[in-house]
This record gives structure tokens, C-alpha cells and sequence, in this order.
């Protein structure tokens, strides 16, 4: 028997095991009751327009901080900083330290001269 028949009847025996335990599955009570649970729930959040990003801060209140959702293991998006340079009028906007024009600043005036000339910060 050729490589690609073996593989092909090996996919096909895989597939038919997989098949055997949806079928198993399906008669399983406890994920009857977990799919009603969802059904419910989606509907319930339908009729009162709510996301599931609502519903989580309802459950959890405090930890999600911003009303986007965000996956596990992300860190959360910086907040914006606005610097004005005040000799040259010069504006920089950046969300880390890292920034070039920033760093030159910190480097000839200090960084705490530079960080007074912070003008405001945005999410």
C-alpha cells in the first residue's frame, strides 16, 4: 500500500473515532446543560443589549480596567503622553520611553526637567 492510501485511511479512521465521540458527547446531560446555559445566556444578553465584556465586568468587577477586551497573557495598551518641549515648542506624543526625540531630550535637559514638561495623557 502506497504512503499517501496509508495516510488517507489512517485520516479516515481518525475522523470516524472523532465522529464516535461527538455522537458520545451529544448524549452526555451535563453538556445538555452547558449549551442551554449558553443558549440562555445569549439571549438574555441580546434582550438587554449587553456584551459579553459587560457581563464580565458585572461578575468581576476591578479587573478589567478598560472596556476592551483583551486576551489572556496581553499586557494592557499603554496610556498616550504628551511632552511639549518648552525652547523649542516642539510636541512629542508617545506611548513608551523609548521614543527618539524623547530620549534626546532626556539626555541634554534630564529626565525630570522632561518629565515636567508633560502636558497631558490620553488612554
Amino acid at each position: 500500500m502506497s504512503n499517501l492510501l496509508q495516510q488517507y485511511a489512517q485520516q479516515e479512521k481518525q475522523m470516524q473515532q472523532i465522529a464516535e465521540q461527538l455522537e458520545k458527547m451529544k448524549s452526555d446531560p451535563r453538556l445538555q446543560t452547558e449549551i442551554e446555559f449558553k443558549n440562555q445566556l445569549e439571549s438574555l444578553m441580546k434582550d438587554f443589549d449587553k456584551s459579553s465584556a459587560d457581563v464580565l465586568s458585572l461578575l468581576r468587577p476591578g479587573q478589567q480596567a478598560d472596556s476592551g477586551q483583551q486576551a489572556p497573557g496581553q499586557r494592557r495598551k499603554r496610556k498616550l503622553k504628551i511632552y511639549e518641549n518648552p525652547h523649542s515648542g516642539e510636541v512629542v506624543e508617545t506611548r513608551g520611553g523609548n521614543q527618539k526625540t524623547l530620549k534626546a531630550w532626556k539626555d541634554e535637559f534630564g529626565d525630570e526637567t522632561v518629565e515636567s514638561w508633560l502636558v497631558r495623557t490620553e488612554d
